[in-house]
């Protein structure tokens, strides 16, 4: 089992990703921050997603906004309860504390290049854990970051939703001393839920059902002309898991935080031109089936 800490805004895609990582990996930690809705709405989302699995992992409150700036949600795509409208059991308390001493301390425990960083959400939680404490970064054996796109964003035409609310945080996690994998847009693209591929995850406990009941809440998108959606989030927990069902290329990766039309944008060079030391090993390809028979599989394994 892979150590893990994962740091996510349940949202839809969230708990999905929250499911595949509490079947297949030992997470050590769940910690959360305001994105996709408000922080304590993801909270309660997470509490309830780890508790239907009947896992005593801590769930730990973390940063309500960005590290410059308002939080803005995604409601829209998400719906006001960050899932669906699906009603959840509600889930054990939050353990006590602060996310980015909690990412700590459970760094300070591990072994050198041991425990696996999983960043789902608008990154202040960890930049803020590995800014106040550099050192720990050596107790990483990665970061897996979804954010950003090489190609157009899905909250400006430059910019991915997790970058743009935090571009000052992404760029921290890009300087940290630890491999980084980042997983984007132009990636999960390829991680299409299409009405097929929804009919054929199990239902076989309360996890699968739940999973199947928010993924058929979110509305396909426009990007794909309603053929359906793209699932974010797991794909950066499956390249942790599974890193033989992607194509990789090591890239240098500049993250804009000016205040102009392109704050957000990963300026991603994946063909050497600038010249740039490569920062991050860049998800571009993924075997879509197997990554669907993964997902199902760990669902069928849940409670």
């Amino acid at each position: 089992m892979i150590p893990a800490i994962i740091d996510c805004d349940p949202g839809t895609d969230d708990a999905i990703a929250l499911f595949l990582a509490l079947a297949m990996m030992e997470v050590r930690l769940v910690t959360v921050s305001g994105g996709n809705v408000p922080l304590a709405r993801t909270l309660a989302n997470a509490r309830a997603l780890v508790g239907m699995t009947g896992q005593a992992v801590p769930v730990v409150a973390g940063a309500a906004h960005p590290l410059i700036g308002a939080h803005r949600d995604e409601a829209a795509v998400h719906g006001a309860d960050g899932l669906g409208g699906v009603v959840l059991p509600e889930g054990p308390p939050a353990t006590p504390g602060i996310a980015a001493d909690a990412i700590r301390a459970v760094l300070r425990d591990a072994a050198p290049r041991s425990v696996h960083a999983i960043a789902l959400a608008p990154s202040a939680n960890l930049a803020l854990a590995l800014a106040t404490e550099p050192a720990l970064a050596g107790r990483l054996a990665s970061i897996s970051v979804m954010a950003g796109a090489w190609g157009e964003g899905n909250w400006t035409p430059s910019a991915e939703y997790n970058a743009a609310m935090d571009p000052e945080a992404l760029a921290m996690l890009l300087a940290v001393d630890a491999p980084v994998t980042l997983v984007t847009l132009d990636l999960t693209a390829q991680a299409l839920v299409t009405p097929a591929r929804l009919a054929a995850l199990p239902r076989t406990g309360v996890c699968a059902r739940a999973a199947a009941a928010i993924l058929g809440a979110v509305p396909p998108s426009r990007r794909f002309s309603g053929r359906g959606f793209a699932l974010h989030d797991p794909c950066a927990v499956a390249a942790v898991l599974e890193p033989g069902l992607f194509g990789f290329r090591d890239a240098a990766v500049r993250v804009d935080s000016g205040d102009g039309a392109a704050r957000g944008r990963t300026h991603i060079d994946r063909w050497g031109r600038t010249g740039a030391t490569p920062n991050v090993l860049l998800a571009e390809a993924l075997d879509a089936d197997g990554f669907f028979a993964m997902l199902g599989q760990a669902l069928s394994q849940l409670p």
